[in-house]
């Protein structure tokens, strides 16, 4: 079953054509990874599959669903939800203040009845209270839910939001270069709650630099250059193509690995 299906999606910025005609297909379950240089346009097609930007052109559907119109937290709604290059926490608040804050779209209570406390609206609370534990518990921070935010190591910060994002059972979750400044134990830590979480039904999306975790993690690579997609397939498919190899490492240093390889 096809969860997020792209047909023909660019985005062009002025003169600048950042994403140019991709069409993606990633099948509900696993890891799928998006990979490619500095500039190829991943974080310019994540923020086109969750709704920060428009595509210039084409469709973005989630499960059969046309999204392409919908604003991001209409998405979320749908079982979107993504982090960011950069975690975007609240220093100030408790680590479990934090993951309440993903829930947002999931209150239905009127603003009148949050004011009053009405009965509606606590037992609302307290399911979303229950949720955010639970998702502390798959990110290990369950011990430090009444703290603040900002007294978590960086390799923490960026489990919580991890567990923000999945507070709201998420059926398609995009993280965007969740491995970024973890040192080799958060690494293999982070890549283990990966594959919990796509254990537990949500389809992973995934832009990461580090190609021994990505090589490790996923189950379908998908490589970006210039705005284009040039390849899609398994991880060791992607390791032997030559115009992958091409892409990261230059054609003249391509040439000499190929021919290095020959003789």
């Amino acid at each position: 079953m096809t969860l997020l299906a792209l047909r023909g999606v660019s985005r062009r910025y002025a003169g600048l054509l950042a994403v140019d005609r991709i069409d993606l297909d990633v099948p509900a379950g696993g890891v799928h990874a998006l990979i490619g240089p500095n500039g190829a346009g991943k974080t310019t097609l994540f923020n086109l599959i969750s709704g920060l930007v428009a595509p210039t052109a084409g469709t973005i559907a989630l499960g059969g669903r046309d999204i392409t119109r919908l604003p991001a937290d209409a998405r979320a709604v749908l079982g979107l939800a993504r982090t960011f290059q950069t975690a975007r926490l609240f220093g100030a608040m408790t680590v479990l203040e934090n993951v309440l804050t993903g829930l947002h779209t999931r209150f239905a209570t009127p603003f009148y009845s949050v004011l009053l406390r009405s009965p509606r609206f606590r037992r609302e609370e307290r399911h979303a209270v229950a949720r955010a534990r639970e998702a502390l518990a798959l990110a290990g921070l369950q011990k430090r839910a009444e703290e603040r935010a900002a007294a978590l190591s960086y390799g923490e910060g960026r489990r919580l939001e991890i567990a923000r994002a999945m507070a709201g059972a998420p059926r398609l979750l995009l993280l965007d270069e969740p491995a970024a400044g973890l040192n080799p134990a958060e690494t293999v830590a982070l890549g283990a709650l990966i594959r919990t979480i796509t254990g537990a039904g949500t389809t992973v999306l995934l832009v990461e630099h580090d190609m021994k975790f990505v090589m490790g993690l996923s189950d379908t690579v998908t490589v970006l250059n210039f705005g284009r997609r040039l390849f899609h397939g398994r991880p060791e498919e992607a390791r032997a193509d030559r115009t992958v190899i091409a892409a990261y490492l230059g054609q003249k240093v391509a040439a000499r690995l190929n021919a290095a390889r020959s003789a």
